[in-house]
């Protein structure tokens, strides 16, 4: 007798963990838990249909057992949850004896315990980012799936800036499994500079850490959940955290004598740097702000005397001139603590290439997305160990226009008035601007003001770093992110 073809994901089944016929609605059903943490029924003898892609955790009620799991979106399935790649929905079934009903329980305890899910969580919430929905996004989105999946919390709201830094440095990392941001990429750059400032950072710093979207940008968990194919929500970043896979991140460190700031995401001076902060006053549009306040500066273009230096990665050794780079050093003798000092490279025996200014814009970056809708560097990996370097210079303003509307999809980097190229270690010395030169600019990283230049926006405030030169060297692979991959 000729069999109906199965579906093409059901080429090669996962093994089974345990298969037995169970009670679904008063009707006995084939079920089957597979090793891939899928529960499947049998349909006629004939056709295997997936009822739950994923398990959270169980219960059992009497002769029930209720598994919360994740279910396919689109897939048929009758569901509540929010946008993302999957929902929650609960299934219910009844196994025909006490023996059948335990062991299920086994497999499913079985099961859960294999997959190393993290079991504690320290969760910070950014109540004033973005549109100061972090709140609402973490009691309607976030916890309840940790609450599914049985993962303890420790809940902190930020109060101020720094705050969340202040907090990793003293804290006893050792009763978690992971800090989780529910944030922009403002909390997840003091985390990591709260734990590199510990005296046992070499063990903090492998704590992982989880993003879930709630700020302007976005752009270290939109670089995350896009290569797989997940939208940058709060349920596709959260179920992300709960299978608890991780992945190794590239740390910048941009040093100024014995100042230094670890950087995650990206720094940038000129053009990007100045949208970047002076929009901050529109902050309460979102990730408008970014466009609108853009418009208005690419019309009033500014121009940067000043002049780069870089190490570059094989194969970009074409891109500026050959240049001698003196680097500054430590003072012998210094106070170092115990706290990370940056990745102990010999930069002064590299073979350092420059470009001088004018220039419109220079922007590094660590990882893709620099907001949710802006892919700055295509090319970027999370720990490659180089940093991709775009270069603005003389650019008419029709054809900045265009390349700025192109920001979304990348192909701004194609753009002839562009430079793209990664490096390995990255010296800038910012200068006045061209049409005033008694005003300078701002440097930014990761969405902080390093350093405020003469008369730039709100250059009465003390930055942690002076407008004057800094020097950046990454460490491959220091950090650790939760990852859907």
């Amino acid at each position: 007798m000729d069999r109906q073809p199965e579906r093409e994901n059901d080429e090669l089944p996962s093994p089974a963990i345990i298969s037995d016929r169970v009670l679904v609605n008063g009707v006995v059903t084939p079920l089957t838990l597979t090793a891939e943490g899928e529960l499947r029924s049998t349909e006629s003898g004939r056709r295997k249909s997936t009822l739950a892609k994923e398990i959270l955790s169980f219960v059992v009620e009497g002769n029930k057992v209720r598994v919360k799991t994740l279910v396919e979106k689109g897939g048929g399935i009758c569901c509540r949850g929010s946008a993302g790649d999957y929902a929650r929905n609960d299934f219910v079934f009844e196994p025909l004896s006490d023996e059948s009903r335990k062991l299920w329980s086994d497999k499913f305890h079985q099961h859960l315990v294999s997959l190393g899910r993290p079991k504690k969580l320290f969760v910070f919430v950014n109540p004033f980012g973005g549109k100061k929905t972090a709140r609402k996004i973490f009691q309607e989105e976030v916890k309840p799936l940790f609450e599914d999946a049985n993962i303890q919390l420790e809940i902190q709201e930020t109060k101020y800036q720094l705050h969340a830094k202040e907090i990793v440095r003293s804290m006893d990392v050792s009763k978690y499994d992971g800090i989780v941001c529910v944030s922009g990429d403002g909390i997840l750059v003091e985390v990591v500079n709260g734990l590199l400032e510990r005296e046992d950072w070499k063990t903090a710093i492998k704590l992982p850490i989880g993003m879930v979207p709630a700020g302007s940008g976005n752009g270290m968990i939109k670089s995350l959940l896009e290569p797989v194919g997940l939208p940058c929500s709060a349920t596709s970043a959260t179920i992300s955290i709960i299978r608890g896979r991780t992945r190794s991140l590239d740390v910048a460190t941009i040093s100024q004598g014995t100042t230094k700031f670890f950087s995650v995401l990206m720094l940038a001076w000129g053009l990007v740097a100045d949208i970047d902060i002076e929009s901050e006053k529109f902050r309460w549009m979102g990730s408008a702000r970014f466009d609108i306040y853009g418009l208005q500066r690419i019309i009033c273009l500014r121009q940067y005397h000043g002049r780069i230096l870089f190490v570059p990665a094989p194969g970009f050794e074409s891109y500026g001139q050959r240049a001698s780079c003196s680097i500054d050093k430590e003072p012998s003798g210094s106070d170092k603590t115990l706290v990370y000092q940056g990745p102990d490279s010999k930069l002064e025996n590299l073979d350092w290439r420059e470009m001088k200014g004018p220039f419109v814009s220079v922007w590094l970056h660590n990882v893709p997305w620099g907001a949710e809708n802006t892919l700055a560097a295509p090319d970027a990996k999370f720990s490659d160990g180089f940093l991709d370097l775009i270069v603005m210079k003389d650019c008419p303003k029709l054809a900045l226009l265009s390349l700025m509307t192109k920001l979304s999809d990348g192909t701004h980097v194609q753009s002839p008035y562009a430079s793209y190229l990664k490096v390995k270690a990255f010296v800038l010395e910012p200068g006045a601007r061209i049409d005033e030169p008694d005003k300078e600019g701002i440097i930014d990283s990761d969405g902080e003001v390093l350093a405020r230049g003469r008369k730039s926006y709100k250059c009465d405030q003390k930055a942690l770093m002076s407008y004057d030169k800094l020097q950046i060297s990454v460490d491959q692979g220091l950090a650790t992110l939760f990852s859907p991959e």
